[in-house]
Order: C-alpha cells, then structure tokens, then sequence
C-alpha cells in the first residue's frame, strides 16, 4: 500500500489491494496493474508501429478520463485483468522474444508507474514509449528518466475551459506544458533506426474535437512557440463521439471538413511540417482496440 500523488490529481489516497474500480481515487485504481489488452499495434503512427508493429500494453484507469475518450470501456469502464511487475515483464519479454515488437509501447501508464518501474529495473533491448494523456507531474516524469526512450503525449488543450469542461482538469494546460518539456529535457532530439521507427525522442500527439478548431489552433501556436523547430506532431482526426460524449450535443458529431481544414492550414502557415497529419476520412471506431484481455498472462 502506498500514499498515491503520481499525477496532477494529488489525490493522497492509499492504493492497495483494492479490485479494479474500487479504489479511492481518481484513477479508481488498487497497487496492482490492471492491463486490458498486450499486443502487437499497428495502428500508430508510422515511426512507432514500423513493419513488425508496436508492443502495445494497455492499462486500465486513467488519470484524466476526458468525457470522449475513445479507450472508455477500459478509462472510464476499468476493464482489465489484474496482475504484477513480474507479470508485467513477462509479456514485456514476451512481445519483445515471440513477437518481435518493435518497441514496448505503455499506453496510460501513469496510475502504474511503481510496478512499471520495478519490471523495467533490468533495461529493454528494444525502445520504451510513453504513451500519455500528457496530465503528468514532473516528479513521475523523472522517475522515468533513463527507463523511457520515447515520449508519445498528448497536449489536448491549452486553455482551462476545455479542460475543464472535457476533462474535469483546469490544471491541465500547465501540467501538460510542464511535462511537454521535461520529456524534451530528457531525450533530446529524435533518433531513428534503419528502418525509420523512433528510436529516442518526441513525438506530441493532437486530437481534433468537433467545435473545437481555435482550441487547436491554439495548441499548435503553443508548440511552435515554445519547442524547437523541427519538433515532431501528429494532427489526429480519427474522433468518433464515444462515451459521456454522445450525450453532449456539441461533441456528438465528427469533425467537420472546414474546422479540419483550418487546423491544418494553421499548422502549414506555422511552417510545422514534420510528422504525420492523418486524413479526415480515419474517423472510425476501427481505430479503437479489442479490449478482450489479448495477451494478458
């Protein structure tokens, strides 16, 4: 058991041995990991997924639970399977060995970070990816220095209002902000292998919602603004009203053709033009996962 204040939340809470949706804070979540699918992913961005796939490990929780979380069954629902570091590091080595994943892809992790640490004490041969809502605290960014390769956030917002509103985290925009940087401290420039998949480094990850084009205007000024040039984006379009979502008028539609083509022009005008802008047509529910306990051991 332990006094939990691993992200922004602060929640102070004792995590122990409490079943999946039960704990007491935020997150929902006991000591234990609760996973929800390990597999080999091919639907990352190109430098993660490569040609062999991502070794993608799903966690259950989350720390932000944003309203139209396309992950809702396992974010906000908490379907999982619960296991330890041990575990954690036989289907690491498993999807590494058997599977030839290109990299160990930890996808929301954050609520985890004590028995990913612990199943990472012996190093990977092979890149770890953060794969993050970006709602990280510095003090868990730095526990991870030396263990991470590659940083995959989010920065879903710059203003307090959306956050807020979507994500119930007002502090969201100086904490992501925050961490955005500490991940740029920590891996430096980006690094690829023979075969173009990332090696080291960032790559910031943007979510277009429906409504919302100024917000991601916004975002992108800030990128630009306040990481070096070259740094790399992916401008996703894939949204699909899922969850507490559908039950807002304002989020219950995809994205329309003229707010994409605003952001994308905005992101062209800023001169960003290195990393991947996805096509409006990939808002589909076939981006979203089979939660169905693949590869849990």
């Amino acid at each position: 058991m332990f006094t939990c204040n691993l992200c922004p939340r602060q929640c102070g809470v004792k995590r122990g041995d409490e079943p999946a949706g039960e704990g007491k804070g935020f997150c929902r979540m006991g000591e234990q990991p609760v996973l929800a699918r390990a597999a080999l992913h091919f639907d990352e961005e190109p430098c993660i997924s490569g040609s062999r796939g991502s070794g993608a490990v799903f966690f259950s929780g989350c720390t932000l639970r944003c309203v139209y979380c396309q992950n809702d069954m396992i974010s906000r629902g908490c379907f999982g399977k619960a296991t330890d570091a041990a575990g954690l590091r036989r289907i690491f080595d498993r999807l590494i060995g058997e599977e030839e994943a290109h990299n160990i892809n930890l996808v929301t992790g954050t609520h985890f970070v004590n028995a990913i640490l612990e199943a990472l004490r012996d190093p990977l041969p092979v890149p770890v990816v953060w794969n993050s809502s970006g709602f990280e605290t510095i003090e868990t960014l730095r526990r991870l220095e030396g263990h991470v390769q590659v940083y995959l956030p989010d920065l879903k917002y710059v203003d307090p209002e959306g956050a807020s509103r979507f994500s119930r985290a007002s502090v969201y925009p100086v904490c992501a902000e925050k961490a955005v940087l500490e991940m740029l401290r920590q891996v430096g420039e980006n690094q690829f292998d023979d075969e173009g998949v990332m090696t080291r480094g960032l790559l910031i990850r943007h979510l277009i919602l429906p409504g919302r084009a100024q917000q991601s205007k916004d975002v992108l000024s800030w990128i630009h603004d306040h990481l070096p040039a070259g740094t790399w984006v992916s401008l996703m379009a894939q949204y699909i009203p899922c969850g507490p979502a559908k039950q807002m008028p304002e989020l219950n539609r995809t994205v329309s053709q003229e707010e994409y083509d605003a952001v994308v022009d905005h992101l062209f005008a800023l001169g960003m033009e290195d990393g991947y802008v996805q096509e409006l047509e990939s808002a589909s529910a076939s981006y979203i996962p089979a939660f169905d306990l693949t590869g849990i051991v």
